[in-house]
């Protein structure tokens, strides 16, 4: 678990194959100025085992096929990467900064209203911008605050909860980098319907962007609706199914079997007939559930078909096949249990 730590004011990952930089696409034609008309569809390169050059390089060409929205956060480490590559690109006029759409969240090892801000000047920072689109508490758990590690533990591995953490006024916070003109908008990931609920009837500017684990085997229905009444945009993180998490999980000594959803016989089949790629249908059928979806890839080839998603549509019998995968939650790729104890905080399940 220590490998999780940051534990050098300077911010430094100590382990570097967790680097992560999600990019979202947003081709010229569907450009957005606010997350709550968020272009839904998105290019991410996820848990990414590569140096800093193999991410400037993804993220280079990920801008040159026409990408201008940007997820990242603090913990992936990454940010410092990002923001060189962005102003460079802002430098040589093949963008402004106006066509950008910079996302990145707050680790729970900021979720004190002691040092939030510090992270917020940090990720700022090193992003080279003086706003963000949009600005997300990245968990609703905190952890301790322990020389900005990301993740610390006790002797025996157990994370050091932070069983006082208080998103609502964390979030009362966020809305005063909104009213400052830091922030365009601000929202969550990984919270639950009861955890928005408390928030929404606390807040004075309402979460703009839910970002969860979503899939065809986890398809998040109510939570999704939920959302969607409440004009809450929503996010799917790992909607390809993230096989390649049975690394990261291993790591931590959670071995598991992931299915591979693209070989499942229904996607397959309407693949096929559609003469599009099984990555393309599990896209599309996200999509069309007005969904913004983050797939992975590193592969060019792949990074641009994961954005032609928009020319066609899943029949109404194509739809009804695929909401048939759900499985609910047993169908979670990314169990948070691999931190060991987080169970026992007061905010879980998230």
């Amino acid at each position: 678990m220590r490998a999780y730590c940051n534990r050098n004011p300077s911010f430094p990952l100590e382990n570097e194959k967790f680097k992560e930089v999600n990019v979202i696409s947003l081709p010229a034609d569907r450009q957005v100025s606010h997350p709550s008309v968020l272009a839904p569809t998105r290019v991410a390169f996820v848990w990414l085992q590569a140096s800093d050059d193999e991410l400037a390089a993804a993220l280079e060409a990920a801008l040159s096929c026409g990408y201008r929205h940007i997820d990242t956060a603090f913990f992936y480490g990454n940010e410092a990467v990002i923001g060189k590559v962005l102003q460079d690109w802002i430098d040589a006029e093949k963008v402004t900064r106006e066509e950008l759409f910079v996302v990145t969240k707050l680790p729970p090892a900021g979720m004190h209203k002691s040092c939030l801000r510090d992270y917020i000047d940090r990720s700022m920072r090193d992003l080279r911008v003086d706003y963000l689109d949009l600005y997300l508490i990245h968990t609703p758990f905190g952890v301790e605050h322990h020389d900005f590690n990301m993740f610390p533990v006790d002797e025996d591995g157990t994370i050091l909860r932070d069983k006082d953490t208080d998103f609502i006024a964390l979030w009362k916070i966020l809305e005063e980098e909104v009213d400052s003109g830091r922030f365009k908008a601000i929202g969550v990931s990984n919270f639950n319907q009861g955890q928005l609920q408390r928030l929404l009837d606390n807040c004075r500017i309402k979460p703009a962007n839910l970002q969860i684990e979503l899939h065809a085997y986890m398809q998040q229905r109510p939570l999704v609706e939920f959302c969607h009444e409440n004009g809450i945009t929503v996010t799917a993180y790992s909607p390809l199914g993230s096989r390649g998490t049975e690394k990261l999980l291993s790591a931590v000594g959670m071995e598991r079997t992931l299915p591979d959803q693209m070989s499942n016989p229904v996607v397959v089949e309407i693949a096929g007939r559609l003469n599009r790629t099984p990555a393309q249908v599990l896209l599309r059928f996200i999509i069309q559930r007005g969904i913004t979806a983050i797939p992975k890839s590193t592969n060019q080839d792949r990074i641009t078909q994961n954005i032609q998603v928009f020319d066609f549509d899943l029949r109404a019998e194509d739809v009804e096949k695929l909401e048939a995968l759900d499985q609910g939650e047993s169908g979670r790729v990314i169990d948070l249990k691999f931190l060991k104890g987080i169970e026992h905080h007061p905010e879980y399940p998230f």
